[in-house]
């Protein structure tokens, strides 16, 4: 039987799709999805973690067993994935937290670094995505770790030590730790683009062969500079002897980025945007993140009986759909780097906005698509303690593996997030010196009662709003646990590494009833693996204020899981 959906694809053909259309070969990821354990549903009554990496997850709950509070379970846990986890998180790149501390104060941590004072000269139209000219922005992440540090320690009697928290992560660095199915997948992705990623050939190949899954692999380098980084204190990284040689390392590469760059950044403490879902309240990062966008996309939900709407239906995904594309029409008209650009925040989440943009929703068309897909990877991190603190994180490297580049001989892989910026004058993400760029990372925390109810985020660029629509509707309207909601199928709309079409691409299992209703209401349709890495890898944990029970789980498309005290 011919499948309306797509002419000269069987029925079978459909239902036994792997995934070409969008990713090419997948028998990479077939076999490092067989060889990770399967995520699983944490429960707990003392405290909660949850990260893309098992090890990592682990390093954060030794910190909760051990008396710790959630800031330094999430700065033990973030450390590890800066070494566990080197194709999407490192020391190179930027961070982001939402915390909530026991006394209810919320607030933010954005950390992102700016461009260089001199700019350099580009010859073509826009930024190499890889290589030198590619590592144009300074690195936050390690910044943002420390002044959480700063803030357990100082309002919240954190008895922690700075050198204690990396300490895990130095472990793994000098004595090995066993390569991940993701390491192994993305390594083997880019295995014809290694001559534009020189830092992780030699660095992260042995004798010029990726590692396999599995095998002990050791970071010297990284160790000896996490073990300055302890000693000297995160400071040290922008402006003492270690931010010496990076900033010789830098150089050295072909960065334009120099000491007094390093010197210059700082991560920013700011409170939350806020916007009402339900019988709560959702929280995200300032702009230049897209944490608006997640908001505005929820704000315009909020408007729908979603009850009413039966979950996993052709209706349930087209309203997010649509809801989702509103918001990004708005982003790529407004957000930027509020110091250079005027964003306005609180016009976009006003009632008078998300009333005019749900009612343009039609439920029988979709809203035709032609807009720009930003690519990005990231590593979601959760943290709660049974004090009454919680955590919320992100941190990334922009690109799988940045930009392919090492700052010198420190071990640290630079991010390429400053080749997201344009070079056209008339562009709100236009590279201007100390500009910092458009943002895909948005961690959330949703309130009940002014305290947190849950903690979410994940990995995925321009996926990262589309996957937090689905795994919140999920959790909050639909009232299900948090691994049933990240095992459930989702989509991503827009372009990928090998599909170049801006169509909405939906994970098999969806069902074939559920394509062609979708097509026939217009949308432009790709099949997708079911639990394909293309629709992120999301982490939650779910805090009941009644009971006082946590429950949580990571991405069963990830390598990680949640773990309880």
């Amino acid at each position: 039987m011919k499948n309306r959906l797509f002419p000269g694809m069987t029925r079978r053909d459909f239902l036994s799709a792997s995934g070409a259309m969008a990713l090419g070969s997948m028998a990479p990821l077939s076999m490092a999805l067989e060889a990770k354990p399967k995520s699983v549903l944490a429960t707990s009554t003392k405290g909660m973690v949850t990260s893309p990496h098992e090890l990592a997850t682990n390093a954060g709950l030794d910190v909760l067993k051990s008396g710790g509070n959630a800031i330094e379970a999430a700065i033990a846990i973030a450390a590890c994935l800066n070494v566990t986890y080197p194709h999407f998180s490192g020391f190179g790149g930027d961070a982001f937290m939402i915390i909530s501390d026991r006394n209810g104060k919320v607030r933010t941590l954005s950390g992102i670094g700016q461009a260089p004072a001199i700019l350099p000269q580009y010859s073509g139209n826009a930024i190499p995505v890889r290589g030198p000219q590619s590592m144009l922005t300074t690195a936050a992440n390690v910044d943002t770790l420390g002044k959480a540090f700063d803030i357990s320690r100082n309002e919240l009697a954190g008895g922690k030590s700075w050198a204690e928290l990396l300490k895990p992560a130095i472990g793994f660095a000098r004595d090995g730790f066993p390569v991940s199915p993701s390491e192994r997948f993305w390594m083997d992705f880019r295995e014809k683009e290694m001559n534009a990623l020189p830092g992780v050939a030699q660095s992260f190949m042995i004798n010029g062969k990726a590692p396999e899954i599995g095998q002990l692999f050791k970071q010297p380098q990284l160790a000896d500079t996490l073990e300055m980084l302890a000693v000297r204190g995160y400071r040290d990284f922008y402006e003492g002897k270690l931010a010496e040689r990076i900033a010789q390392g830098l150089k050295s590469a072909g960065s334009p980025l120099t000491a007094s760059d390093l010197a210059k950044t700082q991560a920013r403490i700011e409170p939350p945007l806020r916007v009402n879902y339900r019988d709560g309240v959702l929280l995200a990062n300032q702009p230049p993140t897209q944490g608006i966008t997640t908001l505005e996309i929820m704000g315009i939900l909020d408007r729908f009986d979603l009850k009413k709407i039966p979950e996993g239906s052709a209706d349930y995904y087209h309203v997010v759909v649509e809801a989702v594309k509103r918001a990004f029409i708005d982003r790529n008209q407004y957000v930027a780097d509020p110091e250079f650009v005027n964003v306005p925040s609180a016009k976009l989440l006003s009632k008078a906005h998300l009333d005019q943009l749900a009612g343009k929703i039609q439920m029988q068309r979709a809203l035709p698509w032609p807009h720009v897909f930003k690519n990005g990877d990231t590593v979601y991190i959760g943290a709660t303690d049974a004090q009454g603190n919680s955590v919320s994180m992100l941190q990334t490297v922009y690109f799988d593996w940045g930009s392919g580049m090492m700052a010198g001989d420190t071990g640290i892989l630079w991010h390429n997030r400053g080749a997201s910026f344009s070079l056209k004058a008339d562009s709100l993400n236009v590279l201007q010196p100390g500009k910092r760029p458009f943002h895909t990372l948005n961690p959330g925390m949703y309130l009940k009662n002014d305290k947190p109810h849950i903690l979410y985020g994940t990995q995925g660029a321009d996926g990262q709003p589309q996957t937090l629509a689905t795994i919140l509707t999920r959790m909050i309207d639909y009232g299900m646990d948090p691994l049933t909601a990240l095992s459930k199928p989702r989509f991503l709309l827009g372009k990928t590494f090998s599909d170049t079409r801006d169509s909405l691409k939906l994970e098999k299992d969806a069902g074939e009833k559920v394509f062609e209703e979708l097509a026939r209401r217009g949308h432009e349709m790709s099949v997708i693996p079911a639990q394909s890495p293309l629709s992120g890898h999301p982490g939650a944990i779910v805090i009941d204020q009644k009971s006082g029970t946590f429950s949580g789980a990571h991405d069963p498309r990830s390598d990680g899981r949640a773990l309880g005290v």
